[in-house]
């Protein structure tokens, strides 16, 4: 509908009706147009951070605590926006000379006070739903940047179309993010897995690395995704829910050691304890049917 319709239905000013229809999209009730706003549904469905913050909460600290732990002294990288990153931007403050170029208000808030890290900010519009700056001056801010590595996150990840997202605007940001670094780690929870957004942003041949956490036996979903992931040549580290470093890999610090090559998806065979992401679900697939065998059993 237009903001005129809607001011005409609810009987006041279309200045009125733009600031609700602005609390509304911050809610992830609606989308907004020009000059109107949309019903959010399917594809283009997106909650705004109220609702992201208090989803999956003892997930995102796991992978925000495994993830920090692939970030060396002295780096420069790029951190997108969203919830997850915002928790691992918490734990980068305490990484001595590190530089953050970010187009995330939630990302710099976390390190404004971290004297040891240099914190650069894109241009760009404001986008209130998530506190992050898009657009052409997000993305002509980027050109010519050069870092290590990025970590973004997403709406949806599936090893078809990789990580995507639901707003057109956000996915061209973290496009030029991606752009600008020379590997891409993909911070996403199991809830993520399997699903698919309007907006692609990073192919899955692009993603070096994904940090997630252990889904439940029972979520043969994000089991097949996962799996699929790693036989396209994605890295997968696993965070236990319980914040334990490393969770079904090794200690994250010797994890990256160990896989920082060029050669992704591939695990050295020489470094000790190290166990691949096909060994780690091949195990999980034998749990899971354990359970069922034990649950049959009990019937």
């Amino acid at each position: 509908m237009s903001l005129r319709e809607l001011a005409r239905v609810v009987q006041t000013s279309e200045v009125t009706v733009r600031r609700d229809v602005r609390a509304l999209e911050a809610e992830g009730l609606l989308d907004r147009r020009h000059g109107g706003a949309v019903l959010p549904g399917g594809f283009t469905r997106e909650s705004g951070f109220p609702q992201k913050s208090h989803l999956a909460t003892a997930e995102k600290t796991a992978i925000a605590d495994l993830a920090a732990n692939f970030v060396e002294e002295g780096e420069a990288i790029v951190v997108g926006a969203g919830t997850t990153t915002q928790e691992l931007a918490r734990r980068l403050a305490r990484v001595p000379g590190l530089t953050v170029v970010t187009n995330s208000l939630l990302v710099a808030q976390a390190l404004a006070h971290a004297n040891r890290v240099e914190v650069v900010m894109t241009g760009g519009t404001l986008r209130g739903s998530n506190y992050a700056l898009v657009g052409s001056g997000a993305e002509q801010s980027l050109q010519g940047l050069r870092v290590s590595r990025a970590f973004l996150s997403g709406s949806g990840l599936t090893a078809e179309r990789g990580l995507s997202t639901s707003n057109m605007l956000s996915a061209s940001v973290d496009r030029a993010l991606v752009q600008a670094a020379a590997e891409v780690v993909v911070l996403a929870d199991h809830t993520k897995l399997g699903t698919d957004t309007m907006f692609q942003t990073v192919p899955t041949d692009v993603i070096t690395r994904l940090v997630t956490d252990e889904p439940p036996v029972h979520d043969d979903r994000a089991h097949t995704e996962l799996q699929a992931l790693a036989d396209q040549g994605v890295q997968i580290a696993v965070a236990g829910a319980t914040g334990s470093p490393g969770g079904d890999e090794v200690p994250a610090r010797r994890q990256q050691r160990a896989l920082p090559g060029p050669r992704r998806g591939q695990v050295p065979g020489g470094a000790p304890g190290l166990r691949s992401a096909a060994a780690v679900l091949g195990e999980q697939g034998a749990e899971r049917e354990r359970a069922r065998v034990a649950d049959l059993r009990r019937r």
